[in-house]
């Protein structure tokens, strides 16, 4: 018996009770080389114990590298298990997301494969094959899913996240279902739809935030799940930083510019759904709205972080839609401790949903997000460090800037440098990596300040981000290099967006050599550092 509940009183189809095995009875079906998926989305949702025995297993028999996997997660899952499956060489190839040290590692070392995807894209490019088109069977070889709870007739009623759940059950035909009975039964707070492919597929009938158009569980032929094993295992809460000066000062930044938009006549009072990324600067901007001039706010988002609930005691955010309610573990505390209040107010459904651009451009979503790196001109690098060196991948980012009403990312203008003391800036000549075009951005915000990019050339865009959003020590460096390729570029004839491309990463070159992004001279004849 688990801390709420029995398997007994969990599993309502009794006929399925017949299935339910120790932990060690599934082992023996998972064989080197399978397509395996797991539900969840963060570490909110994701089975546990399953791969948690199966880590047990490799170490305990030495089979390190002789189990591997090709492992499809709706993003992100817990990154302890990640981790400890990439030490022992677990991984052969990962979609579409990820957030452990150890796993990025194998990834950039080479020895884990990554494929990095939109996630709409993902999930629905997972239930048309495109994943399983090379497998024998044209199917994931096993799915394992975590439920709160089986209805009467098979239906999966899912914790904390809906993820791709509906996906694995289109393309898997052997399911493992992990029973939490750690954590309270999430029954009613889904909303799930099970897509149909083109050319049949239907309109997507949200019409706000909290529209409910599915079922509170996932269909399910009882004939699939081949296993039901009981997990005591808890979500572990991602801890988040604390807001720094940095983060409250971009929040500030958002707020003034909500606050005039409202006065414009762009906005109404209580703004548009918000879709909010996850990380540090995500959670202040939440939570100034907190204490900011709005009431009645709606959130249409991927992950509910702390900050939402937040929003929610002050009451200032009516509903929220996610896919995701991925908490620290004060915050999941907390959740609990109001869970009626809260699971009334909260919708969790399918990634293909929660990030669907049909809806999020039919709502008006407000997205914003923080990227790695941008340039002058508003292109957004949001996946590798120095144009190679994945860090996560690239999320649900693009799918909201690309469809929302308006699209914002929000960055410090410098990051922290064992090298340099005012660190290396955030804003560049030219993106070494490009997520995001210039075309999908509407507004770039760092602490030093907001640049509104609507209706702008690109030429003006170039000058308003030096002017707005660069750190000082950078700003005469930038602004030096711009005025130097807009004449040169103007004079030739090809001026619509200056580039010298001779020394447009010299920024980039200097810190790789030299350990700080400070240019002394843009001239190529002359050393980086001169």
């Amino acid at each position: 018996m688990g801390k709420y509940g029995t398997l007994d009183e969990r599993i309502r189809c009794k006929s399925l009770m017949s299935k339910v095995v120790p932990i060690d009875g599934v082992i023996p079906m998972f064989k080197d080389g399978m397509h395996v998926a797991f539900s969840g989305f963060t570490p909110a949702g994701c089975p546990k114990a399953v791969p948690t025995a199966l880590a047990d297993y490799v170490e305990k028999n030495n089979l390190q590298g002789k189990l591997r996997f090709s492992l499809f997660v709706g993003a992100s899952s817990t990154a302890s298990i990640e981790n400890r499956w990439a030490r022992n060489d677990m991984i052969d190839r990962r979609w579409p997301y990820q957030t452990g040290k150890d796993i990025a590692k194998g990834i950039n070392t080479g020895s884990i494969r990554m494929g990095d995807k939109h996630l709409s894209l993902f999930a629905q490019d997972m239930a048309y094959g495109f994943y399983t088109k090379d497998t024998p069977s044209g199917k994931l070889d096993i799915g394992i899913i975590e439920v709160s709870a089986i209805t009467e007739d098979g239906g999966l009623v899912l914790t904390a996240s809906c993820g791709i759940v509906p996906e694995i059950l289109q393309v898997c035909d052997k399911i493992i279902v992990e029973v939490n009975t750690a954590m309270p039964s999430f029954e009613g707070m889904h909303d799930v739809i099970v897509q149909k492919a083109p050319p049949h597929r239907e309109v997507i009938g949200i019409t706000a935030a909290d529209t409910r158009v599915g079922t509170t569980y996932v269909p399910c032929d009882p004939k699939k799940i081949v296993a039901i094993v009981e997990s005591e295992l808890p979500d572990q809460g991602r801890a988040l930083a604390d807001a720094d000066q940095s983060s409250v000062d971009i929040a500030n930044h958002l707020l003034d510019f909500f606050k005039a938009e409202v006065k414009a006549g762009r906005l109404p009072k209580n703004l548009l759904p918000l879709q909010s990324g996850v990380g540090s600067i995500a959670n202040a901007v939440v939570g100034g709205l907190a204490s900011g001039p709005f009431y009645n706010l709606s959130v249409y988002t991927e992950v509910l972080q702390d900050g939402m609930l937040d929003l929610f005691d002050a009451g200032r955010l009516d509903s929220a839609s996610a896919c995701s309610l991925s908490l620290s573990e004060t915050g999941f505390a907390h959740f609990l401790e109001k869970r009626d209040f809260y699971s009334s107010k909260i919708v969790l459904r399918p990634l293909a949903i929660s990030n669907n651009p049909e809806v999020s451009r039919r709502l008006g979503v407000i997205a914003m997000n923080t990227p790695v790196e941008f340039d002058i001109y508003g292109h957004a690098n949001s996946t590798l460090i120095n144009g190679t060196r994945m860090v996560n991948g690239i999320g649900g980012s693009g799918d909201f800037l690309r469809s929302g009403f308006l699209k914002i990312m929000h960055s410090p203008s410098v990051r922290p440098s064992k090298t340099d003391p005012h660190g290396i800036s955030c804003i560049v000549p030219h993106a070494q990596h490009i997520d995001h075009t210039e075309h999908d951005l509407d507004v770039l915000v760092t602490e030093q300040g907001l640049a509104d990019l609507r209706g702008l050339a690109p030429r003006e865009r170039a000058q308003c981000i030096i002017d707005k959003c660069v750190h000082p020590e950078y700003q005469p460096i930038l602004q030096e290099y711009y005025d130097m390729a807009k004449k040169d570029c103007l004079a030739k004839g090809v001026g619509h967006e200056p580039q010298l491309w001779d020394r447009a990463l010299k920024m980039q070159l200097n810190l790789a050599q030299n350990g700080t992004m400070k240019v002394k001279n843009w001239d190529m004849k002359v050393d980086l550092c001169e």
